[in-house]
């Protein structure tokens, strides 16, 4: 496994852990593989629960973009991709998924967030979607079965930062949890997953998604569509860089 991420089993309940603390658990090329490993292996060990945290003062800071000079469209569509992939396997992983976030949880790493579905803010977290300020479709409908799409729209369009207390409102997150009972609370969330046996659990979470915007292979299918679209438009390395810019001016 990736020095990027620490995934721990403990029976049914697997603990996976970004381990790039200095970077601000940002999602590299390595780091996303490595994460798309660990979902297929979860299901390959008959996890109930997996629990997605992130080492550090923050969840997940989003996008690497720190070797944006060296990468090109078509090397950055790619990276894209894969990270809609990842997140596509997580969000239809046919156990319990819950995140665990704190600090700072942006863009992609705000996506990662909303694949889970269980979001816990432990003790407090920020949240923003700036995607969109460089013609990024990435999350956008798996936000907006989250909260609506007036909300989704509002948060997208704006890309302005919003913290714990209105996630828990629009319920992009359902609890927050003090870092002290935390352990606990995984506890009991741990023990409800197993209640069900394993093809029960599937089948239910397989039947709730249904009811929401078609899903499954057709919906993941949009989802993709929908990014690539957006990514494959020319100058995406320098609408990124144009964005950066006006952030470190901001």
């Amino acid at each position: 496994m990736s020095r990027e991420i620490d995934v721990l089993y403990q029976g049914a309940l697997a603990r996976v852990t970004l381990q790039r603390p200095d970077k601000g658990n940002a999602l590299s090329a390595t780091l996303v593989a490595a994460l798309t490993q660990a979902f297929e292996d979860a299901g390959a060990r008959e996890v109930r629960l997996l629990v997605l945290a992130g080492a550090g003062r923050h969840f997940c800071t989003g996008f690497d973009l720190s070797d944006l000079d060296a990468q090109t469209d078509d090397s950055l569509l790619a990276r894209f991709t894969r990270v809609e992939l990842m997140l596509q396997a997580l969000h239809a992983a046919p156990f319990d998924t819950l995140a665990l976030a704190q600090g700072r949880t942006m863009g992609a790493g705000a996506d990662l967030f909303g694949a889970c579905a269980q979001r816990w803010i432990v003790d407090d977290a920020s949240f923003a979607f700036p995607g969109a300020a460089f013609g990024l479709v990435l999350g956008t409908a798996r936000l907006a079965d989250a909260v609506g799409p007036l909300q989704a729209r509002a948060w997208v369009e704006s890309g302005a930062l919003f913290g714990g207390d209105e996630a828990l409102a629009s319920g992009w997150a359902q609890r927050r949890v003090g870092a002290d009972a935390l352990d606990a609370e995984i506890a009991r969330l741990a023990a409800r997953s197993q209640r069900l046996d394993a093809q029960t659990q599937t089948a239910i979470h397989r039947a709730l998604d249904a009811n929401r915007r078609p899903r499954g292979d057709a919906g993941a299918a949009l989802d993709l569509r929908r990014l690539v679209q957006s990514a494959a438009r020319p100058g995406l390395r320098e609408r990124i860089a144009a964005y950066r810019a006006a952030q470190k001016k901001a």
